[in-house]
């Protein structure tokens, strides 16, 4: 628990004091946010905002990650490298997307495939280390089961395994970047669920199979304590940032804050054997793809479009809602979403 307290700390205050930093040096940089034209038109004075902020909190993490375990005289774990391995690895994809958009004054960075190819790339590594390093008890990081609140069924086997992974971890940056579309939101959405997994990886703890002892409702995750430590330090840093994040924004996450963000939450949700209820606590982002799902797919059948523009929250903007007031109501969207997914982790617990 001291190791989670001095994480989410030390990234909260990375967070809060090296975001302004940040902005100085992007602005000397000239860095500035390109707006699409054909994006809402109230967008267009954003023009020029710092962009590339997710540096911050992903930079944070890692050092405060590392320092509390230092400052606690903890060892790191596998769990826990792999899921911030995870998080940098498609930061580092989002910000050469970022730097492009920058350096060639352009909407558009990377082209989609060779994003793609750089997701692929880190998700395979992720999913194929993710299988071994096993410990004293047998117990590897990822199995080859599917989960919801725990393993579940007949294994899938590696390979499948691979597939089932990259699906989840392609989706799941995809989806946060599709939410990063107004200020703070992004961020909001995706601090809820970390909240969520800082509460699991510590009951996953107390009623571990390996610590506390065989029985029907036990848990046979790794290593569920350094991952509530990493969803802390991940939490802190982006509770920094979302201070200078909030409307107006002083500086945008990008896609290198997006893509991180979805990387390490679905590496928590495989890590911690809750790939199913993932779909649950994280909601908000499920809705806005679907949103996205059902205007492409009604415009290619019908050539009518459903929402005014997609994603969902430039529907919204478009019928006459502030920007604050569609962010408050879907962050309470996002928690409604954690709220009933720990209602489904915790419900088998309460006596009968």
């Amino acid at each position: 628990m001291r190791t989670i307290l001095v994480a989410s700390a030390l990234s909260l205050i990375i967070g809060l004091l090296g975001t302004p930093v940040w902005i100085r040096v992007v602005r000397r940089l000239g860095y500035g946010q390109m707006i699409r034209e054909e994006g809402p038109e109230a967008h267009l004075s954003k023009r020029g905002t710092p962009t590339m902020g997710g540096t911050v909190f992903i930079i944070g993490s890692l050092i405060a990650y590392f320092i509390a375990h230092v400052v606690t005289g903890t060892q790191p774990t596998v769990s826990g490298a792999l899921v911030l391995f995870l998080m940098t690895g498609l930061g580092m994809v989002g910000f050469v997307d970022d730097y492009i958009k920058v350096f060639k004054q352009r909407s558009l960075g990377l082209r989609s495939g060779a994003k793609m190819i750089g997701i692929i790339i880190v998700g395979v590594v992720f999913a194929l280390l993710s299988l071994r390093f096993p410990n004293a008890y047998g117990a590897r990081p990822a199995t080859v089961h599917l989960s919801f609140l725990r393993d579940f069924g007949p294994p899938i086997g590696p390979y499948l395994f691979v597939i089932w992974a990259l699906l989840m971890i392609a989706g799941t940056s995809n989806a946060v970047n599709l939410t990063d579309g107004l200020d703070g939101l992004a961020g909001g959405a995706v601090g809820t669920v970390l909240g969520a997994y800082v509460l699991i990886g510590n009951w996953q703890l107390r009623n571990s199979c390996f610590y506390v002892g065989l029985g029907p409702t036990c848990y046979t995750v790794r290593d569920p304590l350094d991952l509530a430590v990493v969803a802390a330090a991940v939490l802190g840093a982006l509770v920094g940032f979302l201070w200078w994040n909030a409307p107006p924004a002083r500086i945008f996450m990008g896609d290198t804050g997006s893509l991180g963000l979805g990387g390490v939450i679905v590496g928590l949700a495989v890590m911690t054997r809750t790939e199913l209820l993932f779909i649950i606590l994280g909601g908000l982002p499920v809705l806005i793809t679907l949103s996205v799902i059902i205007q492409v797919g009604s415009f290619k059948l019908t050539r009518k479009r459903v929402f005014k523009m997609a994603p969902l929250q430039h529907h919204f903007e478009l019928s006459g809602w502030a920007e604050t007031t569609i962010v408050v109501r879907f962050w309470l969207i996002s928690l409604l979403c954690v709220a009933a997914g720990l209602s489904l982790f915790y419900i088998e617990w309460v006596p009968s």
